[in-house]
């Protein structure tokens, strides 16, 4: 049926585009070309870092080196001013100041009283302050601003005020019950308890009360 199809009358060639002698011609000189830029073509030679079918190619331009993004202020910055809140209270501080360099120099005050009082060996006592003429010395040292540090000063002599506040309150029971003795004969037991108790828990209560909290504060 294919042979009753086709012309008898057309060019067995004519229907194949690469029998034109000038296609034929262009495509063996292209090969020819190819083949001897392969042929040519040698890798480990120096300067040779492109491949064989890029030489033909335009190179392309290097790109241009990348710089970082620069921005310039459009404004200036206002200028520092100094908050309500910043503001330090200039007396507050003088007064602090005031107060630490007198610390420090009752602090120097005792050191050198304590450095003294050592070359100068033991520490005469002074308490109870008694008059030059009585045969009886003092018994203890007693001095707040050397023996006691300044953050318990107070604390300590507060105590000091309260031992002295019993002994004027034993001090008037004995006048008290002089006066009931005097009023009533049967007050003179009262008022002999009286003035036992006025000896007695005068010096009990300075050296078994007083006296301990002293010394550990000292």
């Amino acid at each position: 049926m294919s042979d009753y199809d086709s012309n008898p009358f057309a060019d067995p060639h004519a229907s194949s585009p690469f029998a034109d002698p000038s296609v034929r011609q262009a495509a063996g000189s292209g090969a020819g070309n190819r083949q001897g830029a392969l042929d040519d073509y040698n890798p480990f030679a120096e300067g040779n870092q492109t491949r064989p079918a890029n030489q033909g190619g335009a190179v392309p331009p290097p790109k241009p080196a990348t710089q970082p993004a620069i921005m310039t202020p459009s404004e200036d910055p206002p200028p520092y001013s100094q908050s309500a809140a910043q503001k330090v209270d200039t007396s507050e501080l003088q007064r602090r100041q005031e107060e630490l360099e007198r610390k420090a120099a009752e602090l120097q005050r005792k050191e050198q009283e304590i450095k003294n009082a050592q070359y100068a060996g033991k520490r005469e006592n002074n308490w109870p302050p008694l008059p030059g003429f009585c045969p009886v010395g003092p018994c203890f040292y007693q001095d707040f601003s050397v023996d006691i540090p300044l953050e318990f000063q107070r604390i300590v002599k507060l105590t000091y005020y309260l031992w002295g506040f019993h002994v004027v309150v034993l001090i008037l029971n004995v006048i008290g019950s002089l006066a009931y003795f005097v009023e009533d004969t049967e007050g003179g037991a009262t008022f002999g308890l009286s003035i036992l108790w006025l000896i007695l828990f005068t010096p009990c209560s300075f050296v078994c009360w007083y006296r301990p909290l002293y010394k550990a504060f000292r």
